[in-house]
């Protein structure tokens, strides 16, 4: 009697414990294919073929050893162990390995670029700004701020 109530409260434990809505779904370009164009994803995205054009990810982009990317990338976090060459945008985390050639401007929340990688960009640090301008009132606010502090002393 004790036994089944221990069950099934375990059992609706794990249930509850994992997303109904779990997904694990990476996209994939391989090794021999380009693709042109604009490309939107709100997952995983890997190339090891080649794009040329711009990529929006939300969630993380990798380019294998074989990838290549020309154009405008923005994406949560990214993985480079190929090429890349153009405006790469990396909310959170840009992971640069050592087989990568990265070429361009780079803004970056955080940044690790292993011995051996050549990084020859022009790069910004920090949290990005949002395009609808959060951080740019933030800013304004406290500059406000400031100066009523030396209006008021």
């Amino acid at each position: 009697m004790f036994g089944n109530k221990k069950n099934e409260s375990s059992s609706s434990k794990k249930n509850s414990i994992i997303p109904s809505t779990t997904s694990h779904s990476l996209n994939s370009l391989v090794k021999g294919t380009m693709l042109e164009g604009t490309i939107k994803a709100e997952t995983d995205f890997r190339v090891d073929g080649t794009i040329k054009g711009s990529l929006n990810c939300t969630s993380k982009l990798i380019i294998g050893p074989s990838g290549v990317v020309e154009g405008e990338v923005r994406c949560a976090n990214a993985v480079i162990e190929g090429r890349f060459d153009g405006t790469l945008i990396v909310s959170e985390l840009l992971h640069v390995r050592e087989s990568a050639e990265v070429a361009g401007d780079v803004k970056t929340n955080k940044l690790i670029i292993q011995s051996g990688a050549v990084f020859n960009v022009t790069c910004k640090m920090g949290a990005q700004r949002s395009s609808n301008g959060v951080a740019e009132k933030a800013k304004a606010a406290k500059n406000l701020v400031k100066s009523a502090a030396r209006t008021n002393a």
